[in-house]
């Protein structure tokens, strides 16, 4: 038996895990006793309740309507200011609190709220429900950013002009550049706007970290003020994620609450320094930094673009928490866009959608490759699973593609490749070729391969060209990390001197650029 190599293979620490694996989940199954409490309370707290909330939302309408009469439904221009300004920040602020009151919300506030001259931005975090409206109402209604056509909705757009929002427009191809720009505009008014309230991560969680903090709020380099949001109540009957209770259970399950705490902490602001000002993203991170220290919870590098590959994980048939990969970490270091990412993900689902937990084995990953098991593929596999645990998930695979397969991928292997099936050197590898090699290579005598054989023969011809054999390799790079792995193994046996094929393989090593094996320790060191 040949012997077998063993090297260490070090990860970089900013590629590891993270400590939340998914902020996107919630279990939230109810016990017996927790049902049977919420079906008594809820056959008098529910019908009362919503009584009162209709009656206060037919007083704030009215109110809503005569403060916004004759405003620009598209969008503010001007802030409000004299009498309309006045009554949404008195009128319409208690209101508000009537309403959540009516809900059964126990409001507790901490610290002290800054002027708009002092932090011209709220930044609030975590985000995990649509609840979160409270922390407007106890701010004072600073402006919020919201889709324009949330204004359009009956009532409730209503409200949402009196917070004099920064409208997002999907029709629009320059929002989010417009929308930047509006909120550095506000920020730099000088009191005239009031403040703008922004939910940095862009999407809920279910609070046990703080995820990415998009950059929107720290682009204009004014001073911001950390604000946190805590439930800290024995029934969570609040958070609202991708994966868990709907909106209109989660409603029903607080109206069956006696009370709902909702603790509202206003930080200190953070005034940025000349670095965080040039460096929207590093100041992000410094907010972040000091939120998630006070809240006494992690940071992940997970973002709403991992809601996204969520969504699709769950499209491929693959769990949707297979989509995760911790997006911005990913994509910054690893230099990948959204449309890499997803087409990934679909390669990925090609290999894993028969296997349980959307996790690949040594066995599909053969199966896919139409390869035995054999020491190069066993090590190709090693190098993909980075926990250890014996599959491959999807984070795992999108590394070791980027990192390991497609380096490793260039055209001197490619060629050096085909020269290895080419024996005739005629420039086409027949079946016979294709076959006498894997078998000799792979130390199996009786191996089919003619399922890869035909599917690397794109024309049907009974014999593989190289710019056949060039285009399968390209769209499918995890051969080529499988050649030159074969090709580091039989360099190993060859120097311990036991290798059988090392002679005959010793041509196609030379003939290979030099610096394959550099290469390919590189990769590992630089994964």
């Amino acid at each position: 038996m040949p012997p077998q190599r063993v090297f260490a293979l070090p990860r970089q620490k900013s590629l590891l895990l993270p400590a939340v694996l998914n902020p996107f989940v919630l279990e939230a199954k109810l016990t017996r006793s927790e049902k049977i409490k919420c079906f008594l309370l809820g056959i008098i707290l529910v019908p009362l309740r919503s009584i009162f909330m209709v009656l206060v939302l037919m007083v704030t309408w009215p109110v809503a309507a005569l403060i916004t009469f004759k405003r620009s439904v598209k969008g503010d221009v001007k802030p409000l200011t004299g009498w309309r300004r006045f009554m949404c920040r008195t009128v319409m602020g208690f209101l508000g609190r009537l309403y959540f009151f009516s809900m059964g919300f126990r409001v507790v506030v901490k610290g002290k709220q800054a002027s708009s001259a002092e932090a011209p931005i709220l930044a609030v975090a975590p985000h995990s429900s649509f609840f979160d409206a409270i922390v407007c109402i106890v701010a004072g209604l600073p402006s919020t950013v919201s889709r324009s056509e949330t204004l359009a909705t009956p009532i409730f757009g209503r409200f949402l002009q009196c917070l004099q929002p920064v409208l997002v427009s999907r029709k629009d191809p320059d929002s989010r550049k417009n929308t930047i720009l509006e909120i550095s505009n506000r920020a730099k008014s000088g009191g005239r706007w009031p403040q703008v309230l922004i939910f940095p991560e862009g999407t809920c969680t279910n609070r046990s970290c703080l995820i990415t903090f998009k950059q929107g709020a720290f682009v204009p380099g004014v001073p911001v003020q950390p604000v946190l949001l805590r439930y800290p109540n024995k029934l969570d009957t609040v958070t609202w994620t991708w994966q868990g209770p709907k909106s209109k259970a989660l409603l029903l399950r607080t109206l069956c609450q006696l009370y709902t705490t909702v603790e509202i902490e206003f930080l200190p602001p953070h005034i940025p320094t000349e670095e965080e000002k040039q460096n929207p993203n590093k100041f992000a991170q410094s907010v972040r930094t000091v939120m998630a220290k006070s809240l006494r919870v992690p940071v992940t590098d997970h973002t709403f673009e991992d809601c996204r590959l969520m969504i699709s994980a769950g499209e491929l048939t693959l769990p949707m928490e297979a989509g995760l990969v911790e997006f911005t970490k990913i994509s910054r270091k690893l230099d990948l866009k959204w449309d890499n990412v997803k087409k990934e993900l679909e390669n990925f689902a090609t290999i894993a959608c028969s296997c349980k937990g959307g996790r690949i084995r040594i066995e599909e990953f053969a199966n896919f490759l139409k390869l035995p098991i054999n020491s190069a593929l066993q090590e190709l596999f090693t190098l993909f699973d980075r926990d250890g645990d014996g599959t491959i998930d999807f984070r795992e695979y999108v590394i070791g593609v980027t990192v390991l397969c497609r380096p490793a991928n260039t055209e001197e292997v490619i060629q050096t490749a085909f020269k290895l099936f080419d024996i005739d050197e005629d420039n086409n590898i027949t079946p016979e070729e294709f076959a006498g090699i894997l078998r000799s290579t792979l130390g199996v005598c009786d191996l089919n391969v003619s399922k890869l054989f035909n599917e690397i023969d794109a024309d049907g011809s009974g014999h593989i060209t190289y710019d056949e054999f060039r285009s399968f390799a390209l769209s499918h790079p995890e051969y080529a990390k499988l050649f030159t792995t074969y090709i580091e193994l039989q360099r190993y046996q060859g120097l311990q001197g036991e290798g059988p094929d090392s002679d005959a393989i010793s041509k196609c090593c030379n003939d290979s650029p030099s610096d394959h094996q550099e290469d390919s320790n590189s990769d590992k060191k630089d994964d």
